[in-house]
């Protein structure tokens, strides 16, 4: 679709993301049928963080819903590092599990990239391991960070063509920037990438077609950052239920925004469901 600048259209990721469910519910049930066997997420949790703990538990009531059987283990604030790899190592190992969500943070006395790495590839449904950032950075099967494979959806839903386009990311996370970036550049975006040490950021924003903000500051990002017609993806959240883009004057210039809440974090979930699914189908070798 052509952008234009005026009051932006919101991009409603609660509707698309219910879709998606839906889809992945069925895709559920007739695993079930074919198989006996319902597809199952383990969730890990370390410590009693309470945003933490209110995501898992949304995300288990979400599989509840799509058909999909959910697993919890709940450690001890101060895990260490040993006992949570063995932890998701065990889970790797079990033939019942077909994906793993380790929540992070998971607290300063373990290693979560060392905890992240013990998730076999094959059950990496979150997309955090390196194996998986390799496969999205080269275009090859696995999982993507579920984050950046929502707000591709959300972008092919809304038909926003991203050939030749500038595409600006601010932000480089492990699981939310820098995969976002290679997800554009696989649809030839051409992509900069921006983070904290970036001279004159207003400079490089009103030059992106295309903004990712997920610099994980609130309402950093104003509308007279933003060049005219822009496709803006907000996919911060802070308290508040705001996010790094400063909405109100957003709308004034942009095309295209996601709401927040409502826009990205539904889809996160969505396509945790449905990678789930896809994980469970690869593995009970059913075509």
């Amino acid at each position: 679709m052509t952008q234009t600048p005026g009051q932006a259209r919101p991009m409603d990721g609660t509707a698309l993301a219910r879709r998606l469910t839906d889809e992945t519910a069925a895709a559920a049930a007739d695993l079930h049928r074919r198989t006996g066997t319902a597809p199952c997420l383990a969730t890990v949790l370390v410590g009693d963080d309470p945003a933490s703990a209110t995501y898992v538990r949304m995300k288990r009531t979400r599989c509840a819903q799509a058909g999909i059987r959910s697993r919890h283990t709940a450690l001890p604030a101060g895990t260490g590092t040993a006992r949570l790899v063995d932890t998701v190592a065990e889970l790797s190992a079990d033939p019942t599990v077909h994906g793993i969500l380790l929540q992070h943070p998971v607290g300063p006395h373990a290693d979560e990239r060392a905890a992240f790495e013990a998730i076999a590839p094959a059950k990496d449904v979150d997309g955090v391991t390196t194996h998986s950032f390799a496969a999205t950075a080269f275009g090859l099967p696995g999982f993507t960070s579920c984050t950046p494979g929502g707000i591709v959806r959300l972008l092919d839903e809304y038909r926003v063509d991203l050939r030749g386009k500038h595409a600006v990311v601010v932000g480089r996370s492990a699981i939310l920037g820098r995969p976002a970036g290679m997800l554009l550049l696989a649809r030839d975006a051409t992509v900069t990438y921006c983070h904290s040490r970036t001279a004159d950021l207003p400079a490089f924003l009103r030059e992106a077609d295309v903004l990712i903000a997920a610099v994980g500051k609130p309402e950093l990002i104003r509308g007279d950052h933003l060049k005219p017609g822009a496709v803006v993806i907000d996919a911060g959240y802070h308290p508040g239920g705001v996010g790094d883009v400063h909405h109100a004057s957003a709308r004034e210039r942009a095309a295209l925004i996601t709401p927040v809440p409502g826009g990205v974090g539904p889809m996160t979930i969505a396509v945790l469901l449905a990678q789930t699914v896809e994980a469970a189908r690869q593995q009970l070798g059913v075509a």
